[in-house]
């Protein structure tokens, strides 16, 4: 009986100081945090997707609650609705950002890029684009594998059944830009999108090869004519290397180029209001 107890008070006592400890050890290191960041935290997606230029939301959260003005700080996943609510909480006045949407810089589907040849290897463009130049005489396009489609944490992607190229569903995309990363031969780009528009106009090709090789290649390749570069007034264009660019802070979407450009590589997309998930 008498062990019994004593194992019990060993035991209590230790438990004791081992409180005592942690306590003091908890006060000595003890970080404060504004609870404003908990707060802005809860207003946001929490998809930790990067499209807001930081880390996580957290981060986003802790720079909202710290900052003494919003602005250069926006959440795409939360939308205007989710930033108009974090600047009521805080106290501060919330300025427009330049949202990003992800666009593709190809629109060779199988119609107007027949196939040479088939790859049996496993569907991904990455294992595809370090094997060889792809299933096409172009060298640049859309290998079709998927991987940026895999990549979006948002599900803003698919593969279209007809033309097998990846479509991205701008009421979803965020502009994280993971799928511009996953694509192996950088044909997703991060288009900006000003707030007094609700279009991106783009070249969908990036082959840089010269106008023969190109036009057999693909039916609606770029040949770097520069039709288009004549026709914008503003001069928001630009060839190099027998491609054409658009430089979409420049940019009225007039639609000229669109008119002018004889292989229907210059495309209008039309970006819908963010919706969040």
């Amino acid at each position: 009986m008498t062990t019994f107890w004593l194992t019990i008070l060993i035991l209590g006592v230790t438990g004791l100081l081992a409180a005592v400890v942690l306590y003091a050890v908890a006060k000595k290191f003890y970080v404060y945090e504004d609870p404003r960041i908990a707060e802005v935290e809860e207003l946001l997606p929490g998809a930790n997707c990067g499209g807001c230029g930081f880390k996580g939301c957290h981060d986003f959260a802790t720079a909202c609650a710290t900052a003494t003005s919003l602005e250069g700080l926006n959440c795409p996943g939360a939308g205007k609705g989710g930033m108009d609510a974090i600047g009521i909480l805080l106290g501060m006045t919330v300025t427009a950002g330049i949202r990003k949407v992800a666009t593709l810089t190809c629109s060779g589907g199988c119609a107007k890029r027949p196939l040479v040849n088939k790859f049996s290897g496993p569907a991904s463009c990455s294992i595809e684009a370090s094997v060889y130049s792809g299933e096409t005489l172009c060298a640049y396009g859309c290998l079709g594998g998927g991987d940026c489609v895999r990549a979006c944490p948002h599900g803003a992607m698919h593969i279209n059944p007809e033309t097998l190229l990846p479509e991205v569903d701008s009421a979803r995309c965020t502009g994280c830009g993971v799928c511009v990363k996953a694509c192996p031969r950088s044909l997703m780009r991060l288009s900006e999108v000003p707030q007094s528009y609700h279009t991106v106009v783009r070249v969908a090709c990036a082959n840089h090869d010269r106008g023969p090789a190109a036009m057999k290649a693909c039916e609606v390749s770029c040949i770097g004519c520069g039709k288009c570069k004549k026709a914008c007034e503003n001069g928001a264009i630009s060839i190099d290397r027998f491609c054409a660019s658009i430089d979409p802070t420049i940019c009225n979407r007039c639609g000229a180029c669109v008119e002018v450009c004889p292989r229907q590589t210059i495309l209008v997309k039309q970006i819908a209001e963010f919706q969040r998930q």
